[in-house]
């Protein structure tokens, strides 16, 4: 029989009163809804005894697995949900038309637009909260429906994105609450276009594949000594045979955009830049005695900085997120053991343009802040690799330029907390986890998802050391970076391979830092069936 609340059994133990409710499980008189368990009571009391059938209960959900992992998840009792030929993906702010066709479409639903959620559908909504976490979004399954809120177009975007990997790993999302947002503002994958072409369609692939892993940047370095890879008005002569169009570019754009991802365009500067001096030989810089530094312009010679800021204006009015890298490494002269006595003709402009004492350091960090001026006045923030920045000096780069460190190799390496310490915000790109570097020369190795899922954090920036955690909100999260320096010892289907767990890794880790839950054997596992 049923007994009443409070009722007193054999031995002094105290019965409750059990009710259990269509989709929700089991619920006790003594849990959150005490007023729905009385009346349910008197009602069983009041039945005859051999009217009531039983109704299905539910164990308590589990927490959904996907890649990377959520933040937060609520358990709760019921059916969960799981696609229908019913089912439709319904709107409440028309902004979000983009994310629900291609949801819809993902998981073999009607798309219905503005329109009241019922039984089976996917609502994705816009919240309108004034707050800065534009990433976070709530995805709630209940009664057999799933709403997926956010701040912002973007919260909602990867709400979609874990519903995808639940239904795809499961067939079903498990019902409750989750509440996720990134660790991390930028997540990035940068790829070295410049000496190796890729296809439109493989870069597109790529996008897809970085949208589905919560990704929000895409950079294409695509001008450096060995090719200029996209289509120019301003200089049509330094572009490569081997290129993409720029209506080609402006389709990645277009995609990368109904993906949450800005494309971070690379032209690097004052090194780096064969392709345009091919093209252009009076800006080569040649030392004292007159041997050409490879892919190195001439900055004393104010042609090179026409040159390359018309291209720069050109490549802004094309790609219009809100970064650009700079680039600023390996300048041919600031690798000379003596670069006053090897260059005197920079050495020469620096005490010109900066007084007595300055020195060829001095001119190369203005060349990097002057082009930092132009791409500001395109309302771009910029970057630029550690190698850039100098110590000491009479000139110093701009406190709003972006320090990319992937290295502590160069000469006269700066430690990570140099640049930590003056405050400066600093991107990840550690090539001792996340350079993936074609034939493996200089001593690089091809990374592996497991030694970055295990062992790295964004925190870690050169070798295998992580900084102090007081700097952690400076680090503003970190890229995985495909350099093709031998071109052709990988062909596209062999990139897109090895770098498949790679980035799964880094984007559990920029996601959420801490210890996966999971052991890499079950991560992997687990990217086999959701991602």
């Amino acid at each position: 029989m049923l007994l009443g609340t409070g009722a007193v059994l054999a031995g002094g133990a105290v019965a409750v009163a059990v009710t259990v409710w269509p989709g929700d499980g089991t619920r006790t008189s003594g849990g959150s809804e005490p007023s729905r368990a009385r009346s349910s009571v008197n009602a069983a009391e009041q039945a005859p005894a051999t009217s009531p059938s039983p109704s299905r209960s539910y164990p308590l959900s589990q927490e959904p697995r996907t890649i990377p992992a959520v933040r937060q998840h609520e358990a709760a009792r019921g059916p969960g949900w799981k696609p229908t030929d019913e089912g439709r993906v319904v709107v409440r702010n028309a902004a979000l038309a983009d994310e629900g066709r291609l949801t819809a479409g993902e998981l073999g639903l009607a798309y219905a637009g503005e329109a009241r959620p019922r039984d089976g559908d996917v609502e994705l909504a816009l919240t309108g909260a004034d707050e800065p976490r534009s990433e976070a979004y709530t995805l709630t399954v209940k009664n057999r429906r799933v709403r997926i809120a956010a701040p912002a177009e973007a919260g909602v975007f990867y709400g979609t994105r874990t519903l995808k990997q639940e239904v795809r790993g499961g067939g079903t999302a498990p019902e409750g609450v989750v509440r996720d947002e990134p660790a991390k503002p930028q997540r990035g994958f940068m790829l070295d276009i410049a000496r190796k072409h890729f296809t439109a369609g493989w870069i597109e692939d790529r996008i897809r594949e970085l949208g589905d892993l919560k990704y929000n940047q895409l950079g294409l370095h695509f001008s450096d000594d060995q090719g200029f890879r996209i289509e120019s008005t301003s200089h049509p002569e330094v572009v490569s045979s081997q290129h993409l169009s720029k209506a080609q570019v402006r389709k990645i754009l277009d995609l990368a955009k109904s993906r949450h991802i800005q494309v971070v365009p690379e032209i690097d500067s004052p090194g780096h830049l064969g392709a345009v001096i091919a093209a252009n030989p009076s800006l080569q810089l040649r030392n004292a005695q007159g041997v050409a530094a490879s892919g190195a312009v001439d900055i004393a010679n104010p042609r090179s900085a026409v040159v390359v800021d018309e291209l720069l204006d050109e490549y802004a009015g094309l790609f219009k997120g809100a970064y650009w890298h700079l680039g600023g490494d390996e300048y041919r002269a600031l690798m000379a053991s003596d670069p006053e006595a090897s260059y005197p003709k920079l050495a020469a402009a620096a005490r010109q343009k900066y007084g007595a004492g300055a020195t060829v350091a001095d001119l190369a960090t203005g060349w990097l802040n002057d082009r930092a001026k132009v791409m500001r006045d395109h309302g771009r923030t910029v970057r630029a690799w550690n190698d850039g920045f100098f110590r000491g000096g009479s000139v110093q780069a701009d406190k709003s330029i972006q320090v990319a460190y992937w290295t502590g190799k160069e000469i006269g390496a700066r430690p990570p907390v140099e640049y930590l310490s003056a405050g400066r915000q600093v991107i990840n790109y550690n090539d001792e986890y996340l350079y993936y570097v074609l034939g493996e020369p200089n001593q690089f190795f091809y990374p592996t998802g497991q030694r970055i899922y295990e062992s790295w954090t964004p925190r870690v920036l050169r070798g295998t050391t992580a900084v102090p955690a007081r700097y952690d909100a400076q680090i503003l999260g970190g890229s995985f970076a495909v350099w093709c320096d031998l071109a052709n010892r990988q062909t596209e289907a062999q990139v897109a391979a090895g770098v498949r767990m790679p980035l799964r890794a880094l984007s559990q880790k920029l996601w959420d830092p801490g210890k996966p839950a999971l052991s890499w054997a079950q991560f992997r596992e687990l990217a086999g069936k959701v991602s």
